[in-house]
């Protein structure tokens, strides 16, 4: 059995992430060896968020806020969060969501979720669609309304 604490992950930085999305992230999953699970802790530092408002077409996410206040957003509006809250985002549009940290103190969340690949991940707010798989070449993002026919340049 692998375990690890969560009390102070290791997390990592991506340098490359615009202002707005600078969350350090800890994914534990494959840390552990899950296969069809995932889970991942999150530190918000203030202003930023974890990935723009989403909703998921193949996975189920949880969030457990473990310290701080970040903001949810989700289709019926935002709302403040606390630490020990819970909320679940089920697949397809009724599970869109977004959590910022838009507090003076760091946030940090816990991010549970099914592993479906590959799967699918709608942005609303940017029309966008991203296509998630292992191989790098078929993994795509791009404009919902970039959509062709299903049999366009075939014939």
């Amino acid at each position: 059995m692998r375990k690890t604490n969560i009390g102070e992950p290791d997390f990592v930085r991506d340098e490359t992430d615009p202002e707005g999305f600078r969350a350090g992230m800890a994914r534990l999953g494959s840390l552990l060896g899950a296969q069809e699970t995932g889970i991942s802790v999150y530190e918000l530092p203030p202003g930023q968020a974890i990935c723009p408002y989403h909703y998921e077409c193949g996975e189920e996410e949880w969030l457990l806020v473990l310290s701080g206040t970040p903001t949810l957003r989700t289709p019926e509006g935002e709302e403040p969060l606390a630490p020990w809250d819970v909320a679940c985002f089920p697949r397809g549009p009724e599970g869109a969501h977004r959590i910022r940290n838009e507090a003076e103190d760091v946030a940090r969340v816990l991010m549970f979720s099914t592993v479906v690949n590959p799967t699918a991940t709608v942005y609303p707010d940017s029309d966008k669609v991203g296509i998630w798989t292992d191989d790098p070449e078929s993994t795509v993002m791009v404009r919902r309304s970039a959509g062709v026919g299903y049999y366009d340049g075939e014939t």
